[in-house]
């Protein structure tokens, strides 16, 4: 069994936070870039290049990277849109500028993605050095159906490598639907078949392309399943996205977030809350479901969370499970911070005054 990580990143409105477990529990061990907003971190195993992105509104977006990890950061290249055609631009959608790094994620063969608002996708050989749109992606006649969810302009939120196929991929749009590529990225096909939106009128709920896919996960000791909060429900594919089965789960299907099991191709974990314009935990009550025979069935983990007057939402990368499957982390919209070392049967909090959490990761 892989043992339980013992370092972890909390990106945050206001910083981000290095967490370590001293054999009781989570500390804060450092800060960097104070007072900034992350939106977005990228751990590396030794020898690698950790990436942190920024968000820094007039100032823009910035990109950070560490050698040593997370001692010192030096800014690097972002992502950058080609400038856009000339024209009025009814047929260009959003605005050809980057607003932020949603996603990033590193493949088996060590280049790292980076998914945007708006919905790009670029990638980096050189550790973040320079970066690259991946135009077949960019230049799909169905992007220009994409939406905002969330956001007014689409975004790629969720990179889903496959980590014994180098040149296989899967994203998550919202909203757009799920996108794979078997060819490096050379193109792309939809993978959202038996996903429905609920809030589409009847002849275009089950279209591929208005889904509005919240977060995918993968098992990585199980490739071929997939998991996803949408934003009408959770969805599971034991066929690499092939098609999708629709889950049911107490206290709700409605969340942000999902984490994997990284071994076991039938345990994940999600965040319910209320959906649409109230986004909340119902009965203002915190808590983790989680099922382990494959969706056919969803425990509600309440023991150490707020069971009263909570109103913490959990962002789509605020909930990360470790590579030992036991040691989660999950961090809200109010700043407050929660680690299990049990796989989610109890929780101690780690932090409840912190700026809001966007991202966890923990170390490679």
């Amino acid at each position: 069994m892989t043992n339980p990580s013992k370092s972890a990143w909390v990106a945050t409105r206001k910083g981000l936070f290095e967490l370590r477990h001293d054999g009781a529990g989570w500390q804060i061990a450092n800060l960097s870039f104070i007072a900034e907003p992350v939106t977005m971190v990228l751990p590396a195993p030794p020898g690698q290049r950790m990436l942190a992105a920024l968000n820094l509104g007039h100032f823009g977006s910035k990109m950070h990277a560490s050698d040593d990890g997370g001692k010192s950061w030096t800014e690097v290249a972002v992502p950058t849109f080609p400038p856009q055609p000339e024209g009025d631009g009814s047929d260009q959608g959003p605005a050809w500028k980057l607003q932020q790094v949603w996603s990033m994620e590193r493949d088996g063969a060590g280049t790292v993605w980076a998914g945007t608002i708006p919905g790009g996708l670029f990638k980096s050989g050189d550790g973040g050095a320079s970066w690259q749109l991946v135009d077949s992606l960019w230049n799909l006649p169905e992007r220009m159906e994409w939406m905002g969810g969330g956001y007014d302009a689409p975004g790629i939120h969720s990179i889903c490598p496959h980590p014994s196929k180098p040149e296989e991929t899967l994203l998550g749009v919202s909203t757009g639907g799920a996108w794979r590529s078997t060819d490096g990225g050379a193109s792309w096909q939809i993978r959202a078949s038996g996903m429905n939106a609920d809030y589409m009128p009847p002849e275009r709920q089950q279209d591929p392309i208005v889904q509005d896919v919240h977060r995918i996960a993968r098992c990585a000791g199980a490739p071929e399943v997939l998991w996803t909060q949408h934003h009408c429900g959770i969805w599971r594919s034991a066929d690499n996205g092939a098609s999708w089965q629709r889950l049911h789960a107490e206290p709700s299907s409605f969340g942000f977030a999902v984490a994997a099991h990284p071994r076991d191709p039938n345990t994940a974990w999600f965040a319910p809350a209320i959906k649409d314009e109230r986004r909340l935990p119902v009965d203002a009550a915190l808590c983790v479901t989680r099922t382990r025979d494959g969706g056919r069935s969803f425990e509600a983990l309440r023991r150490g969370l707020p069971q009263q007057h909570c109103y913490d939402l959990i962002y789509r990368h605020g909930l990360d499970v470790d590579a030992s499957g036991e040691r989660l982390l999950m961090g809200s919209t109010t700043g407050n911070l929660w680690a299990s070392d049990d796989a989610g049967d109890s929780w101690q909090a780690v932090a409840l005054n912190l700026p809001p959490i966007y991202a966890l990761r923990f170390g490679a």
